[in-house]
């Protein structure tokens, strides 16, 4: 007989269960009363729960790569903006954007029937229908 061909007794080994007589029986060295010596008692890690008490967070997270420009309408910044010339530098000193907004876009809401003023706009995104209004009326998209 050699070592690999050496079998076990049994089959299978069953589980040591606690406080079953022996030496170490009664309470299992779980102390007598209180808390800790009942069963169910864990210790669970504060880490666990803390995350558990946060809400989860379900949806799409991620954030658009775009940003969405500001939308101005060319009826208002022709009231602001005496000079023809409409562009990022007038826009700024008018007060109307701040230095981080980057994406600008000037949309046209005409009132009525009032005529399209002639204005040059230059370095800014314009709506279609706006730009061929524009230059109807003799302005400049740049």
């Amino acid at each position: 007989m050699q070592l690999h061909e050496l079998q076990p007794k049994t089959k299978f080994k069953s589980r040591k269960r606690v406080g079953r007589g022996g030496k170490r029986g009664t309470y299992s060295g779980k102390g007598q009363k209180g808390q800790k010596s009942r069963s169910g008692h864990v210790i669970r890690p504060a880490e666990r729960d803390l995350i558990q008490r946060l809400p989860k967070l379900r949806g799409f997270r991620f954030k658009p790569l775009k940003e969405k420009p500001v939308v101005l309408n060319l009826g208002f910044l022709t009231s602001k903006i005496k000079s023809g010339i409409i562009n990022r530098e007038a826009l700024l000193a008018a007060g109307l954007i701040s230095k981080s907004e980057k994406n600008v876009k000037i949309v046209g809401q005409k009132k009525g029937n009032e005529p399209m003023k002639a204005v040059e706009i230059s370095g800014l995104k314009v709506s279609k229908k706006l730009k061929e209004e524009i230059e109807k009326s003799g302005g400049k998209v740049n």
